[in-house]
């Protein structure tokens, strides 16, 4: 008899359970869906703005992107954006801020910064962005069911570069592809800057001296400098970016005369979506997804 009474209850109690579990999960899911806020701290007075998910993206993609690209581009810059603060939600649990709103994450406007830069083309311009960001509404890159580090740059040097080559940690879709169609498009492919001999070395705090000597330790496979010597001083490419003040650690050094001339290839770390390469491939009629699926290798597109 009390066997019999367990079974009848077990009849009842579980399918409880069971929906009980389920209706709990959907209300975590629909709770992310209308509810999420995203911790923006501004690295400018170091206040932290609390800012719903799908305004923020906006913010991004106008950040970002110039409002002349594509709207396939923009697409594809949204749901890198959202996959990007989503992983650092996950990231920043124990922190008081989600994300920083500048390069050191991803850049982000205000409504009322826009509206001063654009001025009377905000209503337009706001538009575009709206219809970019609401057409891939909760759309995030997936990887083997994780929300991938979706890394974006501004432009490649012909390559995007592998993750474990700049990063130190290689994830299988940050792999190195090609991206030749930027030098059509960017007006940062190929650039140049030149310094006097004396300001050069100032630069770098090391030694005048009437002859420039340079050794390459270190490149990543596509070429991108990691550490070099110069005149015998060892540097890393973090280093010379940062004294010379350059947009890409892909550059060669060359001395003219009493001058000395650096070639920048690209804009940016190279890892993941190329943005002038984004907007080649939209011109060339490709769709956000593809585009997506063509620079982070493996993923697909999922909504939350």
């Amino acid at each position: 008899m009390r066997k019999l009474f367990f079974f009848l209850s077990s009849l009842i109690v579980i399918p409880i359970l069971i929906i009980y579990i389920l209706n709990r999960k959907e209300e975590r899911n629909l709770s992310l869906i209308k509810n999420q806020i995203i911790r923006v701290k501004h690295d400018s007075n170091g206040l932290i703005e609390e800012v719903p998910l799908e305004s923020y993206i906006r913010g991004v993609v106008a950040g970002e992107m110039p409002i002349s690209f594509s709207l396939e581009a923009l697409k594809a810059q949204a749901v890198a954006a959202r996959s990007y603060v989503l992983k650092k939600v996950e990231y920043n649990k124990t922190l008081d801020y989600d994300i920083i709103d500048t390069q050191v994450n991803q850049v982000y406007y205000t409504d009322s910064e826009l509206i001063d830069a654009w001025e009377d083309k905000y209503d337009s311009n706001m538009a575009k962005i709206s219809t970019a960001v609401n057409s891939t509404s909760g759309e995030y890159i997936d990887y083997n069911g994780e929300i991938a580090d979706a890394f974006f740059f501004s432009t490649s040097t012909g390559e995007t570069e592998n993750s474990g080559e700049i990063f130190m940690n290689q994830l299988p879709y940050l792999v190195s592809v090609d991206s030749s169609w930027d030098s059509e498009v960017s007006p940062l492919y190929s650039t140049n800057k030149y310094f006097s001999l004396e300001e050069f070395y100032d630069l770098l705090d090391i030694p005048y001296s009437d002859d420039l000597d340079i050794e390459v330790i270190r490149t990543t496979s596509t070429g991108r400098m990691r550490e070099l010597k110069i005149n015998g001083y060892y540097f890393t490419s973090n280093d010379i970016t940062d004294y010379l003040d350059l947009r890409s650690s892909y550059f060669n050094i060359e001395q003219v005369n009493d001058s000395i001339i650096v070639n920048e290839k690209g804009y940016g770390h190279g890892v993941g979506m190329s943005q002038y390469g984004a907007e080649a491939m939209a011109k060339r009629g490709y769709k956000y997804d593809e585009i997506l699926k063509y620079y982070y290798t493996g993923v697909s597109i999922k909504k939350i």
